[in-house]
């Protein structure tokens, strides 16, 4: 998963506050037990000792519920908040958190974040019909990154009923209208795949205007096309189907994508592509070999790391940090190896703990190897 959109977030200066909360707002007393959730933890944040000012743009921040449109349809929400009240980043999450989390700290907890992501495939939806279509490009943090709405050529575009003379050319007239306008369409998706490199595109609407796109569709992205009967664009056209069958095909990736990476760690294991266990990962960070950065889903762990004046400047113990010339902080070793990877342009995934090999808590792909790399446990 590619994890650049937490940037903001180990750019700024704590400490912060790291909130995932349950902002569900689908009953009558939705309102009131929003309220009561937000007050709820605003005391545990209190308790931490957060500055009002840091305080006020959370309780803000999860109230939004209560003002409506689109965060009134959020389940949950993930907000952090840093030490000069900055909001540095804001992401809906797929449900009501598992565990809220309501937390002070020096450095912010991500992971649970990453576990609970709406949606870590980047991908295109097509609602098309025989005028257009709506384009919604979802990005690999589950939200919304880029829509595009298509109009055609709407003149005849209903096939003549009458007969006569006249009835051949205004259907060969339609038909033209149509087969334009799904060109169209598909030029601007296949601009989109061409930039963006979405894993699949989910196409629905009306079947005749599917089977005239999906038979335009060029090399670049044919073989990404899934295509369903249900959804479609008219105003009023029920979405849930199309947001069903959508979760599906992304909860299906997620799952190829972490049978992949194991693969990936042994297979690339032969070549000294891949490290495990935390020693040998926090040497590759530190040199920037790290591709994709695998961590176990251990939900809780005591372990730290020593973290120095920034993200790559880590080690397991004073020996190592003695070695960079560097004094380091304790940091929680799922925090500091997380922010290293965002620190290195790495990809991260998290996988069961026990689809790790030999059960490692961290493994890392390589983007190179040398001489001093060791792939053992």
């Amino acid at each position: 998963m590619d994890v650049s959109f937490l940037e903001p977030v180990f750019a700024a200066a704590g400490p912060f506050a790291t909130v995932l909360a349950d902002v569900t707002h689908t009953t009558e007393n939705a309102g009131t037990e929003l309220d009561l959730r937000v007050r709820a933890i605003a005391e545990r944040l209190t308790e931490q000792g957060v500055p009002e000012p840091v305080l006020e743009t959370v309780r803000s921040r999860l109230l939004e519920g209560n003002d409506g449109g689109a965060a009134g349809e959020l389940k949950g929400r993930a907000v952090v908040v840093a030490a000069d009240g900055t909001v540095v980043l804001d992401q809906a999450l797929a449900a009501a958190p598992l565990r809220e989390v309501a937390e002070w700290s020096p450095k912010p907890d991500l992971l649970p974040v990453l576990r609970q992501l709406p949606g870590r495939v980047p991908h295109i939806v097509v609602l098309t019909d025989r005028i257009g279509a709506d384009i919604t490009y979802f990005g690999g943090a589950g939200q919304v990154e880029e829509e595009q709405s298509v109009e055609g050529d709407s003149v005849h575009i209903h096939k003549f009923q009458g007969g006569g003379w006249a009835h051949h050319r205004y259907q060969h007239n339609t038909e033209n209208k149509w087969i334009h306008n799904a060109e169209d369409v598909a030029q601007h998706i296949a601009s989109m795949v061409r930039r963006l490199g979405p894993r699949f595109v989910l196409v629905a609407g009306d079947i005749r205007a599917r089977q005239i796109l999906t038979d335009r569709a060029s090399d670049l992205w044919s073989d990404l096309i899934v295509s369903m009967d249900e959804g479609g664009r008219a105003a009023g056209a029920d979405r849930a189907p199309v947001d069903a069958r959508e979760a599906e095909l992304v909860a299906e990736h997620e799952a190829r994508e972490i049978a992949e990476t194991v693969e990936k760690i042994e297979a690339a294991a032969a070549h000294g592509l891949s490290v495990t266990g935390v020693d040998h990962v926090v040497e590759a960070l530190r040199k920037g070999q790290v591709e994709t950065l695998v961590l176990a889903d251990a939900q809780e762990s005591d372990a730290t790391l020593l973290v120095g004046n920034n993200p790559l400047e880590l080690g397991v113990d004073q020996q190592d940090m003695d070695a960079l010339g560097i004094h380091g902080d304790v940091v929680p070793a799922d925090r500091a190896l997380l922010a290293a990877a965002v620190a290195s342009a790495a990809d991260v995934v998290v996988v069961p703990h026990a689809a790790m090999p030999e059960e490692a808590t961290v493994a890392a792909i390589l983007r190179y190897t040398d001489a001093s790399t060791d792939a053992g446990n």
